[in-house]
């Protein structure tokens, strides 16, 4: 029998990017909140630069890989095998101690991408097999909550359309207006991406460097970035990367309000008869306890969310929480991968430096900025040529006519590693209606609990696309130097960082699973936050805006906390 403990205001349900952000306005504005986090806590010292140990062998990710791990499977009426191991981590500050700090605001366009792509092209011109839905928040609606979000945890960036300013071609010409300037200037520049800005410039095309959650100066007594080259999937061992666990983590447990335990594994939200949140269960050291809150907030990941959603049944609930409709685990969406890499002899690039983030973009052939008249597809892609190639990734970046192994290829390493350059594009996927997560009949997690199973493939909408963004990337690379360019298929992630989907948020409890606010519709005392309430995605990095929208959230909460807690 679990152990109950004392009540209190607020529960959170995982520490990462939407927790570890909401938790301080609520902190701040006085609540007791007890955050819950599966993982550990990690310092400084824990983040070597080792290629092996984190890019390869997941070494902050292997209790999550091993546990956790959803089952795949391409249609609804396919078997589900154990998906691929994936860079993802339990921690006091979750995914944002590892991941590569692009910081983006979504396009106005990504928040109404229905309406628009109807008033635009007709309805026709959405797939008869895509479930496209607005956001009931618009860009307006979240601007304050970026602008704010942007100068607690430290984003260095260029703008590019400042209110009452207009157009700074040193920036995003085509971003979404900002009231301000990012707190600091982008990241340096490098010769590489000086090579590329420079080629895009005689293009005639619009480049600038991408935003980025990593110091380009001091900032709140941390340090700047010192572009050593070992920051994608590994944490910052100077606090230069603005991870939660650095910002607002640290600064909500400062007012005494927020109480964070450790290792501590949600099992089950539990609600009372009329169908109200009362708290959580979970378990630590092999022991069950019960935290009573008056407010519930899960903030886990896309796919922890819609579990604990699923596993959360009652006779109030009977098909899990917020699924009276069948929503849970709907929409299900994620990022494809794309690459076209270019072949610059003599040249030494030297992109084993920096970070990931340090990047030069190209924002022409996103969300709507171009004419779809005629093209078989809606939405678009951010096109960025970056820094910090690590040496295993260095060798493995060969042409097809290059042998993979043997004497052949070490003798092209040799001549050619560290002058190769790429041009990469995220590629957002449409909510098809039969892409989904729901929990697997057959494989169990260390509790003898189901895991998720996700159904997933990508369109014609998707490669359509591909092959539009193709031909400029090639262009892009050749303008810069490149005597040769090859590629691989576009590579659907389905078990993915970037996932997205399962809690569509919306105004109708019949289509989606939260509201506007990011309450769930039968359980007014529960938030979710993360990208499994987004409606849609685009080709940006989601954190920025899961951050947004947490912040927004417990602002909602904290005025009308009374309200909400019933």
């Amino acid at each position: 029998m679990a152990t109950k403990l004392k009540k209190t205001d607020v529960v959170i349900i995982g520490m990462g990017a939407g927790g570890g952000t909401a938790a301080l306005p609520l902190a701040r504005a006085g609540a007791k909140i007890i955050g819950l986090e599966a993982g550990g806590r990690y310092t400084p010292t824990d983040f070597i630069a080792d290629e092996i140990r984190h890019d390869v062998l997941n070494w902050l990710g292997r209790a999550k890989a091993n546990w956790e791990v959803p089952t795949v499977r391409s249609s609804p009426d396919g078997v589900a095998e154990k998906g691929q191991g994936i860079i993802m981590m339990n921690g006091v500050g979750g995914s944002s101690i590892h991941y590569t700090g692009q910081s983006w605001r979504l396009s106005p366009y990504n928040f109404k991408e229905r309406s628009e792509t109807i008033r635009r092209y007709g309805a026709s011109a959405i797939p008869a097999d895509v479930a496209l839905a607005d956001w009931p928040v618009q860009y307006d609606d979240l601007e304050p909550h970026y602008d704010h979000v942007e100068r607690e945890i430290g984003i260095s960036g260029k703008a590019g359309r400042i209110k009452g300013v207009g157009k700074d071609s040193r920036g995003n010409v085509f971003e979404g207006v900002r009231r301000r300037e990012y707190p600091m200037p982008p990241l340096r520049n490098s010769g590489w991406t000086d090579l590329m800005a420079g080629a895009a410039r005689k293009l005639d095309w619009h480049p600038f460097p991408g935003p980025a959650a990593i110091l380009s100066r001091e900032y709140k007594q941390r340090p700047a970035c010192d572009y050593h080259g070992f920051c994608t999937f590994n944490g910052c061992h100077t606090t230069a990367k603005s991870s939660t666990c650095f910002t607002t983590i640290p600064e909500a447990e400062a007012t005494g309000n927020l109480k964070i335990v450790t290792r501590a594994r949600a099992t089950r939200i539990e609600t009372d008869s009329a169908g109200r949140a009362t708290g959580v269960t979970y378990v630590r050291g092999g022991q069950e306890f019960f935290q009573p809150a008056d407010v519930v907030i899960l903030s886990t990941y896309t796919y922890e969310n819609v579990r604990l959603l699923l596993m959360s049944t009652s006779a109030a609930h009977p098909n899990g929480i917020g699924n009276a409709h069948d929503q849970v685990g709907r929409y299900y969406m994620a990022h494809s991968y794309y690459t076209v890499n270019g072949l610059f002899p003599g040249e030494r690039l030297n992109r084993y430096s920096g970070t990931g983030a340090q990047q030069t973009c190209l924002d022409m052939w996103d969300a709507d900025n171009f004419d779809h008249t005629g093209l078989g597809f809606i939405g678009g892609g951010t096109l960025s040529a970056s820094m910090e190639n690590k040496p295993m990734a260095m060798a493995t970046t060969t042409p097809p006519d290059v042998p993979r192994w043997g004497s052949a290829w070490k003798a092209w390493v040799k001549a050619n590693a560290n002058s190769v350059g790429g041009a990469f594009v995220q590629v957002p996927s449409m909510p098809y209606v039969d892409n989904r997560l729901d929990l697997d009949p057959t494989h169990k997690d260390q509790y003898g609990q189901p895991v998720i199973r996700i159904t997933f493939r990508i369109g014609d909408n998707e490669q359509r696309l591909v092959d539009f963004l193709t031909p400029k990337m090639e262009a892009w690379l050749k303008t810069a130097g490149a005597t040769q360019t090859w590629h691989d298929p576009v590579y659907p992630l389905a078990l993915n960082s970037h996932a997205f989907g399962g809690t569509r948020m919306g105004a109708d409890p019949a289509s989606s699973v939260v509201d506007k606010w990011m309450m769930v519709h039968d359980v007014p005392n529960l938030a979710v936050l993360s990208g499994s309430t987004f409606p849609s995605t685009s080709s940006k990095n989601p954190t920025q805006t899961i951050e947004a929208l947490s912040w927004r959230t417990a602002e909602y909460i904290t005025r009308h906390f009374n309200a909400v807690k019933g």
